[in-house]
């Protein structure tokens, strides 16, 4: 399905991020109530985030950074590689989940593995716009979805809520930062029109939910 979404628009904020807003909306609303889970279904959410987060995001930041073009857009990427790899963010997540007694499992990477897949693959094409797109999605839901998950952790008996403190202050910067990229990217690399510009925020979106354990959807074309 194409989209109605060209460059010149995507070089407006405006234009574009109350969409992103609107889907983030749904994927909150979606998330049960911490109060209404057993146990095992908090470490479920927790589990499945980390074994998708722990490994992959400096890959999938990585991937966006050797994709994009403009000089405007790479140092804001670098700066998130730099905090991310000398904050050592995927440890701090490690100590995260094992305080909360879930530390992922063979099945929990299973159950993550298929939607994990395509968006490594999706990012794997090194398309400027739409990895910038799909990554500032991801960073500004992190930025809505911390406290959920650091909710989740003290129903689980811990203390250690570093992971989500640090990410809830710093992925605010991380996705207004990101959205700038996406604008500069778009001035001086646009896509091509008949490609879908969400498709990777669709693939991402998905495995969102499988995480959450709340079932799939898609973007609605604009």
């Amino acid at each position: 399905m194409t989209t109605s979404l060209v460059a010149p628009d995507l070089q407006n904020l405006s234009s574009i991020k109350p969409r992103i807003d609107s889907e983030i909306d749904s994927l909150v609303a979606a998330l049960p109530d911490p109060k209404d889970l057993t146990p095992g279904q908090r470490r479920g959410i927790i589990a499945r985030y980390s074994a998708v987060l722990e490994g992959n995001f400096i890959y999938w930041m990585t991937a966006a950074y050797l994709s994009v073009q403009s000089e405007e857009a790479r140092p804001i990427l670098i700066d998130n590689l730099r905090e991310e790899i000398g904050d050592c963010h995927p440890e701090m997540l490690r100590r995260f989940a094992i305080a909360a007694h879930a530390f992922p499992t063979d099945s929990d990477a299973m159950a993550v593995r298929e939607g994990l897949t395509k968006v490594r693959l999706f990012l794997g094409r090194l398309q400027g716009v739409q990895n910038v797109l799909t990554m500032g999605f991801f960073e500004s839901y992190i930025q809505r979805f911390m406290s959920y998950l650091a909710d989740l952790a003290v129903a689980q008996g811990s203390t250690d809520l570093e992971y989500t403190d640090v990410h809830g202050i710093c992925d605010i910067a991380h996705s207004e930062g990101l959205l700038m990229a996406l604008s500069a990217e778009a001035a001086i690399n646009p896509p091509d029109p008949a490609l879908d510009l969400f498709e990777g925020v669709n693939e991402l979106r998905a495995l969102i939910q499988t995480i959450n354990g709340n079932g799939h959807a898609t973007v609605p074309a604009a």
